[in-house]
């Protein structure tokens, strides 16, 4: 099968319109994370990494809403120098969500209408028409692995022939609805999360989005490759993982095999560590159980919150940002072991010779996906 090169990419969030502002204030420890007193998003002070709302304002027309102009502003920013064109017969637009404009509900009145706007393929279509895409788009929306997923789609797409280019966008919005959902598992953090630690009491969300470019056209050839990619599901619980981590690691295993490598040959990690207590300890022990322990391994949602269906992308790009530049980047918000599985869990910013990563994710439904990055 044909390589897979990552030829462009963009992060929009809190902390910056663009990949290298992100990775920027990631490397300064700077957080998306702050205590937020909103009570159209709820009656407490919650933390979160919110966008300042005066940005997006939405017209009345509901033409783009806000989380279509999410989409937009990353799409156009990962496009713009990437010489790829949308209109080519032979790219795709893959879009990635957990929840899309599912907050329509909340200020909308119900009826048919409002029934075909929330839907995701209606976003997809929007967004296409508004930069030329001629091919149908493909949403993918399989909870929190929706970003990797739409990572390993167009890996796929592009590999088959079918497509020689694929443009994947993901994004998710933070609303009263999203939020009351977590907290009816009580799954909130108190304070900003504190991923695999002893204290970690919980997710803490964010908003953002992100766009990955693929093409296998060779000219592409020094870029950053996707070299494969697996999910599995743990079929055991609607909400709650795996304990044993079995299924996860079986993702983790078929993913180094479809890359053609072995545990040993992974220079960084780049963990899903959401800071709850049931998913940290099932993920450690499946990092455990594919020998991965030793390797350096962090999480991200210490700078971000949980970003949902954007997750998997953001914190891709990022890691894609720690192979080019050498840098194993800490885990914000980790003081002191506290999973059962003694992992590699990095604290502090670490210059490192790096040249494979690999990507996990998690989500409700037990499903699990990992995807390799290589230089």
């Amino acid at each position: 099968m044909s390589a897979v090169y990552i030829v462009a990419d963009n992060i929009y969030s809190p902390i910056g319109a663009t990949t290298a502002e992100n990775f920027e204030q990631v490397k300064q420890g700077i957080s998306g994370i702050k205590q937020h007193h909103n009570t159209a998003l709820a009656d407490e002070p919650v933390y979160a990494s919110l966008f300042d709302c005066a940005d997006f304002k939405i017209d009345k027309q509901l033409t783009y809403t806000r989380f279509e102009r999410l989409l937009i502003a990353s799409v156009e920013d990962a496009l713009k120098d990437s010489g790829i064109e949308a209109a080519d017969k032979k790219t795709v637009l893959i879009l990635s969500s957990t929840k899309g404009n599912i907050s329509l509900l909340e200020t909308e009145a119900d009826n048919p209408e409002l029934n075909n706007r929330i839907a995701m393929h209606t976003s997809a279509k929007l967004v296409a028409a508004h930069f030329g895409f001629v091919n149908q788009p493909l949403v993918v929306s399989n909870a929190c692995i929706s970003g990797i997923m739409a990572i390993l789609t167009g890996m796929r797409l592009v590999q088959s022939g079918q497509y020689e280019n694929a443009v994947i966008v993901g994004a998710d919005i933070i609303t009263k609805f999203v939020l009351s959902g977590f907290q009816s598992f009580q799954a909130i953090s108190t304070e900003p999360c504190r991923p695999f630690d002893k204290n970690r009491t919980g997710i803490t969300l964010g908003e953002g989005a992100a766009t990955m470019v693929l093409s296998s056209n060779a000219e592409y050839s020094d870029k950053i490759k996707v070299l494969g990619g697996a999910v599995s599901n743990d079929a055991n619980h609607i909400s709650a993982p795996s304990r044993t981590g079995k299924e996860l690691k079986q993702a983790i295993e078929k993913a180094l095999s479809i890359a053609g490598l072995k545990a040993g040959d992974i220079d960084l990690v780049s963990a899903h560590g959401t800071a709850t207590s049931y998913n940290d300890e099932m993920e450690a022990k499946a990092i455990a159980l594919a020998g991965l322990d030793k390797v350096p391994l962090n999480s991200l949602k210490g700078y971000y919150g949980h970003t949902l269906g954007a997750a998997g992308l953001i914190e891709s790009i990022i890691s894609i940002q720690s192979l080019k530049q050498n840098l194993i980047l800490p885990t914000l918000g980790f003081k002191t072991m506290g999973v059962s599985d003694a992992i590699n869990v990095c604290t502090k910013l670490t210059p490192a010779q790096l040249k494979t990563c690999l990507k996990t994710a998690s989500g409700f439904g037990g499903c699990n996906a990992a995807v390799v990055f290589s230089k």
